[in-house]
């Protein structure tokens, strides 16, 4: 990448996510913030190997530490990071009070836990609302103010719910007090099952992504998704597809995963003949789809683990089927959408070496073998992640280009801390919306309300669910989306319609994710499209297009949960899997208008039809999808020429 593409991309990531928006020159201050940076990766290091705190002190680190660096970095307003040449004072107030009012936790935990018997005083309460008040101001600065707004409105519920007209949401009201010292001191609220998951896991896992980074795994990543698909028809676009499914393994934002990759993919794909729209959406859509990669899927997978009470081995292979559908589907969609545009793959002179790239670098593989191994062996994911950072470390070591000196060891433990701040801002406001939903009952309330809108239909309360995330998700980054519909809509669905738990759970998470690619307001699709000159709305349609599966497929394990591992038999597993990648390839088919030939209108209804068909494991509807699909190829096999273009007409360019 070249400096000016370089610069394009911090441009476009510091428009397009609000993370990046922090202060680059910031004079003496920058020595505070790499003391607390270095210090809270060391923290988390030392109590991974000789184990955690008690949560609630635990949690306090993490978070208090969090604050005090995030008020360092963020600015008060955005663009005020281009202008300001050091951290002006009220942020220094700032910092210092949101670290005193988080390690008060820490200083008084004796005292607190007898207050919870005996009531809290007025410099409890005092300390419980600024609390809340600097986390929910770090949140907008580090993650936007639609979460904040969320949070508000739900506080507003706790204190005035007698006022609420409708009497389903009705509840008697909690004091001013109690609203505050709940959601501070007690473990429903802040300090709750989200931030204790980002205390114990979620920061080690950002870290050995981090340490991944300095490996410069990153470009073998890209090299090998050159190597394996750069010649086939579309290489340019398969390359992103695999590319940014292999960067998914180790990034958790879906704009960061799009700028890093798409910054030299979007070009090549343009410069093959596709238009910037596809181009943008291809990679939104795959690199969206990181999050749901194993094995090293979003932060929202560890929350998932710890609400469902399983190891993260068994998430992992819940969204192994899942993933492999969504992935297949983008890619045969960029493998139809070449063909149809004649685009071949470029010369082997022009691509590396697989047996070459495997021979030189294979030792990079081996940190994302091991955490694999270590999981799936049982050990826990904190323990799993320490292994992972050793084993990169050590791999760092073998190629001077990557082995750290002093000064990049410093570096690269501030990083740690660095990345993960806008993780634990957004899971800190989330334990405000989980406990209020502790607090108020509201998730049997919204329960009551579901019920009644479906009329007892499981499928309008996954329609309703689905909904639900996608508008959150407009606002809410993917963790905290996870957190607020797992905590009010996955109940319902488990407790009233009989859903298999890790089904539902699945559900509320890849429909989270989806909102990333989904109009109005698709970020990742809006960044690739920055990087692409493309129209944002149009990229953003394209990529709900090319990832048609993350629509399709939470609903077809809802009611066949064998595709996330629920009543494995065998022989069904294969037939499910078969059936369901053949469906995928007509679902894609019949999004991008291509199958052997341009499709006429009817063509692509029969053949998306004949996917669904294929994709629910049943034995007469796949066996009737593989006779419709194969009615499809003999028809166009029986034309003589491809002169028919689908643009040509007005129904199928809306469809385009």
């Amino acid at each position: 990448m070249n400096e000016q593409q370089t610069v394009d991309a911090q441009e476009i990531l510091e428009k397009y996510d609000k993370e990046n928006q922090f202060r680059t020159k910031i004079g003496k201050w920058a020595w505070i913030v790499t003391f607390l940076g270095v210090s809270l990766t060391v923290f988390h290091l030392y109590t991974a190997y000789f184990g955690t705190l008690p949560s609630q002190k635990q949690g306090a680190v993490h978070l208090g530490t969090a604050l005090g660096v995030i008020f360092l970095l963020y600015p008060l307003k955005k663009g005020m990071q281009k202008v300001q040449k050091t951290v002006p004072w009220y942020d220094v107030l700032l910092a210092l009070t949101a670290m005193y009012v988080t390690y008060h936790k820490i200083f008084f935990f004796d005292s607190i836990l007898q207050s919870r018997i005996s009531g809290y005083s007025l410099p409890d309460v005092i300390i419980s609302v600024l609390g809340i008040v600097l986390v929910l101001e770090a949140t907008r600065r580090t993650v936007g103010l639609p979460i904040v707004i969320v949070a508000l409105v739900a506080m507003l519920y706790a204190i005035f719910g007698n006022f609420v007209p409708t009497q389903i949401l009705s509840h008697p009201g909690f004091s001013f007090d109690r609203t505050a010292t709940t959601l501070w001191y007690k473990e429903s609220g802040i300090f709750g099952t989200p931030i204790q998951i980002s205390a114990k896991f979620i920061f080690l896992f950002l870290f050995f992504g981090v340490m991944l980074v300095q490996t410069n795994i990153g470009k073998f990543f890209n090299d090998l998704a050159f190597a394996l698909t750069g010649r086939y028809t579309g290489g340019t676009a398969k390359t992103a597809v695999v590319a940014s499914a292999l960067q998914g393994t180790v990034s958790g934002s879906s704009v960061g995963n799009t700028v890093a990759t798409g910054s030299f993919t979007i070009p090549m794909m343009k410069k093959a003949g596709f238009k910037p729209e596809f181009a943008g959406a291809t990679e939104a859509a795959a690199s969206t789809g990181g999050q749901i990669m194993p094995p090293m899927m979003g932060a929202a997978a560890f929350i998932m683990m710890e609400y469902l009470g399983v190891s993260y081995g068994v998430i992992m292979l819940a969204a192994v089927i899942p993933a492999i559908l969504y992935f297949t589907g983008i890619f045969i969609g960029t493998h139809f959408e070449a063909k149809k545009l004649k685009i071949n793959g470029l010369p082997k002179s022009q691509l590396p070496s697989f047996r070459k790239l495997m021979k030189r670098n294979w030792f990079m593989l081996l940190p994302l073998l091991i955490i694999m191994g270590t999981i799936m062996n049982g050990f826990t994911p904190q323990r799993a992640a320490l292994f992972g950072i050793i084993s990169a470390f050590l791999v760092s070591l073998v190629r001077k280009e990557t082995r750290m000196s002093f000064r990049q060891t410093v570096n690269v433990l501030e990083q740690g801390t660095r990345v993960a701040l806008p993780v634990i801002a957004a899971v800190a406001t989330a334990g405000v919306i989980a406990g209020v939903v502790s607090m108020t009952g509201l998730g049997s309330k919204f329960a009551a309300g579901v019920i009644a809108l479906s009329n007892g239909y499981l499928i309008l309360a996954l329609f309703f669910t689905m909904i639900a995330c996608l508008i959150l998700g407009m606002g809410l980054p993917t963790t905290a989306n996870y957190v607020v519909t797992a905590t009010i809509a996955a109940p319902v669905l488990i407790n009233e319609f009989g859903v298999a738990p890790i089904a539902a759970h699945m559900f509320v998470f890849y429909f989270g994710i989806a909102a990333d690619i989904t109009p109005p307001v698709c970020l990742a699709a809006y960044a690739a499209a920055g990087i692409a000159r493309a129209n944002p709305f149009k990229t953003g349609m394209n990529a709900v297009k090319l990832a048609i599966a993350a629509f399709i497929v939470p609903y077809i394990f809802i009611y066949n949960p064998i595709l996330v591992m629920v009543d494995v038999k065998l022989n069904m597993l294969v037939f499910s899997v078969i059936a369901s990648l053949i469906g995928m390839i007509a679902v894609s088919s019949s999004m991008i208008g291509y199958f052997i030939r341009n499709s006429r209108i009817w063509e692509r209804i029969v053949l998306f039809g004949a996917g669904i068909m294929l994709i629910v494991p049943e034995i007469v509807s796949s066996l009737i999808g593989v006779v419709l699909i194969l009615a499809i190829w003999f028809i166009q096999r029986q034309r003589t020429d491809d002169a028919f273009e689908p643009e040509s007409s007005s129904v199928s360019q809306a469809l385009y």
